[in-house]
């Protein structure tokens, strides 16, 4: 269950990684020379590390009740036959 957990967390990372960035020009700062123009302005990894975690505990939740559950199961996906 840790493993799948880590799964939806890295999932969830780099879902949540292009939400809240502000690059220098949004900032009303001046961009530094060699910095690409969309490069953020300051990046916070916990803040991203927390709103992973969030979502991949709904996810995981999710994925979790379907295994008790058996909302969805092997069989119905199984379109082909």
């Amino acid at each position: 269950m840790l493993a799948i957990f880590v799964l939806f967390w890295t999932i969830s990372l780099f879902l949540v990684l292009p939400f809240g960035v502000r690059t220098a020009e949004e900032m009303g700062v001046e961009r530094q020379p060699g910095h690409a123009e969309s490069a953020p302005h300051s990046f916070s990894f916990g803040r991203a590390a927390l709103r992973a975690t969030a979502v991949a505990a709904v996810f995981f939740a999710l994925f979790y009740a379907n295994y008790v559950f058996g909302w969805v199961s092997a069989q119905d996906l199984d379109w082909l036959n």
